[in-house]
């Protein structure tokens, strides 16, 4: 199994994919089958569950503490602030709505969800005193490119800073130019949201390339798990689909097992070219 050890110096390595829950909770007709598929991860050793209060309006962390319930020493979890939340009392409330909705008292990891205008001092302070509270393990963010990395590092406290969310798949690939090289030379994990892309055209071109759907039958593994596999290829990505079906979560879980050669990867690297020059940050 693709592990990343000490992954935000957590003691024990944690799965090199986990479970998103964008768009659950959304529809009280599929609680029950999110529940049960988030279960399931957590049966399968996708053990690490990313949410957000912006998802559904709370309605995904609800979801997520009805699947952790009695379990929650068993996961890692990781959820993030809307950006005007993050500072002073606001973050406070924040946090603790989340942690009511999640029906745990603390987070091991809390994620600015994307840069606004709060500057990101007044953002450091309030992690830091939800982290003195015993609230947060640690803290991240999400959403940001390298100058606004570059920015955050610089800044006293900048570089307890756990980790990058950010969109990642074979067709977006734009943080190879210098985010990834960045994170990976200063030792910060990446955590690839949407690594199947969107659905969409883009998710379609992903799914029905001959190339990938070629190594795909020569492995004997489907087309999500072959995209998955190329995500992890590499130490300090962690991936977190979303997952919304036990079928789902079986095909995920099985990527872990999944190993590209070389030769495999220069494919996918014809079909897909990884750029040559800076492009803007994907945000969906």
């Amino acid at each position: 199994m693709a592990t990343l050890t000490h992954f935000f110096s957590h003691s024990t390595p944690l799965p090199a994919i986990g479970q998103g829950t964008w768009y659950m909770g959304e529809n009280a007709a599929r609680r029950r089958q999110e529940v049960a598929a988030l279960q399931r991860g957590i049966d399968l050793g996708l053990t690490v569950i990313d949410t957000a209060e912006m998802y559904a309006e709370g309605g995904a962390e609800q979801v997520v503490g009805e699947a952790i319930r009695g379990r929650r020493d068993e996961v890692y979890l990781v959820s993030k602030v809307y950006p005007w939340n993050a500072v002073g009392y606001r973050a406070q409330e924040a946090c603790e709505a989340s942690l009511k909705r999640l029906g745990t008292d603390y987070l091991d990891l809390y994620l600015l969800h994307w840069r606004a205008t709060i500057p990101f001092e007044e953002t450091i302070a309030a992690m830091e005193s939800l982290m003195a509270q015993g609230k947060i393990g640690r803290w991240g963010v999400s959403n940001l490119d390298i100058e606004d990395m570059q920015s955050l590092w610089k800044l006293k406290g900048g570089k307890a800073c756990a980790t990058n969310q950010v969109l990642y798949h074979l067709g977006s690939r734009g943080i190879e130019y210098d985010l990834l090289p960045w994170c990976a030379q200063n030792d910060l994990p990446i955590m690839a949201y949407c690594p199947l892309a969107q659905a969409g055209r883009l998710r379609e071109a992903l799914m029905e390339n001959p190339v990938v759907n070629a190594i795909a039958r020569e492995k004997g593994i489907s087309v999500a798990q072959v995209l998955l596999a190329w995500v992890i290829r590499n130490p300090g990505v962690l991936a977190i689909p979303k997952a919304a079906s036990i079928a789902h979560v079986e095909e995920n879980a099985a990527a872990l097992e999944v190993k590209l050669s070389a030769q495999e990867k220069a494919r996918l690297d014809e079909a897909f070219p990884p750029p040559r020059e800076k492009m803007p940050l994907d945000i969906v």
